[in-house]
């Protein structure tokens, strides 16, 4: 069964390069421009796990992580952070959103790839 990626970032360059990783690799990879629209696509379609950006207009990455994990539906819900933040005070701050994991953009495909596949077994 292919597994659903949520890609949510408000660039769509990103989105794309996200969905030019993964898909090749057998997974389907949806796409979202902000938390908001994040959310409204996890309770619409079921997805196995979500790459987050952190900053972003609407609802920021963190945000989104707290209300996912504050709504049981989307529980063991794996969330890697990717953004271009690289302050340990942000990596802290989403572990304790319930962030599981993050990566540092620009991305290496191999590294995400190598998450992906951890994360998802």
């Amino acid at each position: 069964m292919t597994k659903t990626i949520l890609s949510v970032d408000d660039s769509k360059s990103i989105r794309d390069m996200i969905g030019f990783t993964l898909e090749p690799r057998g997974f389907t990879v949806i796409g979202a421009a902000d938390g908001v629209e994040g959310l409204a696509k996890l309770g619409s379609q079921p997805v196995n796990l979500v790459v987050c950006d952190l900053n972003m207009p609407n609802m920021n990455g963190i945000e989104m992580v707290r209300k996912m994990r504050a709504d049981r539906r989307f529980d063991g819900i794996p969330i890697v952070m990717l953004t271009t933040e690289a302050q340990k005070e942000k990596m802290m701050e989403a572990k304790q959103a319930g962030a599981t994991g993050w990566l540092v953009k620009p991305f290496d495909e191999a590294k995400l790839v190598a998450v992906v596949n951890k994360l998802l077994g």
